[in-house]
């Protein structure tokens, strides 16, 4: 009976072993989007956070190391393309070790009809881009007024 629980123990352990290994594993591979573009560098998918209020939605992307200069923002038809170009300092030296992808950040978006853009903005700051996208008067809610007769 020992034999058989030490057995599982063992087994649980191994199996313990080999997620925390396939974890780890995930954890240090970049999340890719596109094939390389002409730089050579990749694309790399930029986390996001997205709210919605009554009058616009809220697009918070984080991408460090991007300025305003390598910032692109487009939106053709009903997509909002982001791509951020950023600018990394490699230490003089033999580079030993980087978890830090050598890629650019893009991103895009499906824009539903309710969202007015031609009225889009944009803020960066310290490393994360925020969208106002607003909504289409068509799209708020609208209060009616109730008359007594």
């Amino acid at each position: 009976m020992n034999t058989a629980v030490e057995t599982q123990n063992q087994n649980r352990q191994t199996q313990q072993n080999q997620q925390t290994q396939q974890g780890q594993q995930r954890q240090t591979q970049p999340r890719q989007s596109q094939p390389a573009p002409q730089n050579g560098r990749g694309y790399v998918i930029p986390a996001a956070n997205i709210a919605a209020t009554d009058d616009e939605y809220i697009v918070e992307l984080e991408m460090p190391g991007v300025n305003k200069e390598g910032l692109e923002v487009t939106v053709e038809g009903n997509e909002l393309t982001i791509i951020g170009r950023r600018h990394l300092d490699i230490p003089d030296g033999e580079l030993c070790y980087c978890e830090t992808p050598q890629a650019d950040f893009r991103r895009v978006f499906e824009l539903g009809p309710d969202v007015d853009t031609s009225k889009i903005t944009a803020e960066m700051r310290q490393g994360i881009l925020t969208l106002r996208l607003p909504k289409s008067e068509k799209a708020k809610p609208n209060q009616i007024e109730v008359k007594v007769a």
